[in-house]
C-alpha cells in the first residue's frame, strides 16, 4: 500500500471520525450554545470550500489531462449535478427522520437539527428526556443517515489527492478539503449524541457511536482516489461529483447553519475570508 494511501486513510479518519466523534464529545458535555462562535466557523469553511470546488476540483475535472489537453465540460456538469442530487437525497432523509422527534414547544422551533438551540436542546432538554424512547430511535436514524451521508464527503478528499498535477499540489489540497468537512461534521455529530444520550444511553457509548458513524468518510475517500488514478475520464466523473456534493454542503448546510446561528452580516465576512484564504493556498 503507497504512502499516499495511508496518509488519505489517516487524514480522512481525522476529518470524518475525529471530526463526528467530537460533535459528539461536544453534545454530551455542553449545555449552553456558543452560535457565534460555530456560525463564523461554518461560514469560514464554507468560504473555504467554496475556493477549493470552484478553482481547484471543478477545474481538474473540466482539464484532466491539463489545459492543452480535451476539455470534459459536458460530463463535469452532469457529475456535478449527480453528487449535488445524491447528498440532497441523504440530506432529505436526515431530516425526515427527525422532523417529529417530540412536540416542540411552540411553532417557531426550527423543524430540523440545522440550529445549534436543536442541536443540543440546551433550551429545552427536559421535554426531551420525557420522550426517552422515540428520542433514542432519532438518534439511531440519524446516526445511520449521516454514516451515508459521510460516503460522497470522503470521496472529496481521495479525489482531491487524486487531482494533483504534482504531489505537493496533490497533499494541500486533499489536506485542506479534508479540514474542512472536518469541520463541517462536528454539528452533525451533536446531532447524533445528544438523541442519543437523552434517549437513555450512556455518554461514553454515544460518543463512540457516533465517532463510527464518520468511518464511512475513510471508505468514500478510497473510493474516490482508487477512482480518480483509473485515468481521465474516471478523474473527471469522481472530482464532478464530490464537487457537486460539496458544493450542496456548502450551500445547502454550512451556509443555512450559519445564517440561523447568527442573523448578522458578520458570517458573510468570514465566507468572503475564507474564499480568499482558500485562493491563497491553492495559488500561492
Amino acid at each position: 500500500m503507497s504512502n499516499t494511501f495511508l496518509l488519505i486513510i489517516m487524514i480522512t479518519a481525522v476529518a470524518g471520525v475525529g471530526g463526528t466523534g467530537l460533535g459528539g464529545l461536544t453534545g454530551a458535555l455542553i449545555k449552553k450554545d456558543s452560535k457565534k462562535t460555530v456560525s463564523l466557523l461554518l461560514s469560514f469553511a464554507a468560504g473555504v470550500m467554496i475556493a477549493v470546488v470552484c478553482f481547484d476540483l471543478i477545474t481538474e475535472a473540466v482539464f484532466p489531462n491539463g489545459r492543452n489537453g480535451d476539455s470534459q465540460l459536458y460530463i463535469t456538469i452532469i457529475g456535478v449535478l449527480i453528487g449535488f442530487l445524491v447528498v440532497a437525497l441523504l440530506n432529505y432523509m436526515i431530516d425526515r427522520s427527525t422532523k417529529h422527534e417530540i412536540d416542540h414547544l411552540d411553532a417557531h422551533h426550527p423543524e430540523t437539527a440545522d440550529d445549534l438551540d436543536e442541536l443540543i436542546h440546551s433550551d429545552h432538554l427536559m421535554a426531551h428526556e420525557q420522550q426517552k424512547s422515540p428520542l433514542f430511535m432519532a438518534g439511531v436514524i440519524m446516526a445511520t443517515a449521516i454514516a451515508l451521508h459521510n460516503l460522497p464527503e470522503g470521496m472529496v478528499i481521495g479525489a482531491a489527492y487524486a487531482s494533483g498535477t504534482s504531489t505537493t499540489s496533490a497533499i494541500s489540497s486533499g489536506l485542506l478539503t479534508a479540514i474542512v468537512i472536518g469541520l463541517h461534521n462536528v454539528p452533525e455529530g451533536m446531532a447524533v449524541s445528544v438523541p442519543l444520550i437523552a434517549g437513555g444511553m450512556n455518554k461514553t457509548k454515544a460518543v463512540l457511536i457516533t465517532a463510527l458513524s464518520g468511518l464511512p468518510t475513510v471508505i468514500g475517500a478510497m473510493i474516490g482516489y482508487l477512482l480518480g488514478s483509473m485515468g481521465a475520464i474516471w478523474l473527471t466523473l469522481s472530482l464532478s461529483f464530490a464537487s457537486g456534493a460539496m458544493l450542496y454542503v456548502v450551500f445547502g448546510e454550512l451556509l443555512p447553519e450559519s445564517i440561523l446561528m447568527w442573523k448578522s452580516k458578520r458570517p458573510a465576512f468570514f465566507v468572503i475570508m475564507g474564499i480568499l484564504c482558500g485562493m491563497l493556498i491553492i495559488f500561492a
